[in-house]
């Protein structure tokens, strides 16, 4: 703001993935906890296959170019190299970022599409796929993070759910929408 840069800076505002509570500390998190839920509305935490322990804060910020508002666009840290790259008019070698993704039109708030699809998590047989608003757990048993989310046992054929209808994922889609 001092130095007039505001209205032509990008920012951006993103953290790592997940709260955690048992971290090895002995520090009573757990048990301090009353009512408070560390991931919000989301389901579990840091370590974990469901969207609180994969999904991050993501805020854009640049008032010359991006309007206030929430996007529905499905991005990944992991797109800001190809998108920074478009942006600056700059050639990657896709070797170099095999995963990224330009999303710039999303991260400008131009375009309500992201990537198509996204591996949320990926540890040997725990992993998630999310295309658009739906969400496909893998089957089998998930480490799962630390403190209360460990041991989640995920049965065939998996876990589906509508993230735009079910954002703590608790209403398996499988049998309804078997395809």
């Amino acid at each position: 703001d001092r130095l007039k840069l505001t209205e032509h800076t990008l920012v951006i505002l993103s953290s790592d993935n997940g709260p955690v509570l048992d971290d090895g500390y002995d520090d009573g998190a757990n048990e301090q906890l009353g009512g408070h839920k560390p991931a919000g509305p989301l389901r579990a935490g840091k370590y974990s296959i469901f969207d609180g322990g994969t999904r991050v804060p993501f805020i854009v910020r640049w008032p010359d170019q991006v309007k206030s508002g929430v996007s529905p666009a499905l991005v990944s840290q992991v797109d800001l190299a190809a998108s920074f790259a478009a942006l600056t008019g700059q050639k990657l070698n896709p070797v170099d970022v095999p995963d990224s993704e330009n999303v710039l039109l999303a991260l400008l708030g131009k375009s309500e599409t992201g990537r198509a699809s996204l591996v949320e998590y990926d540890q040997g047989k725990e992993r998630a796929l999310r295309a658009g608003d739906w969400k496909f757990v893998f089957p089998g048993t998930t480490s799962d993070g630390l403190g209360p989310w460990t041991g989640v046992k995920i049965p065939a054929p998996g876990f589906l759910f509508d993230l735009a209808n079910d954002p703590g994922e608790t209403n398996n889609l499988t049998k309804a929408h078997p395809e």
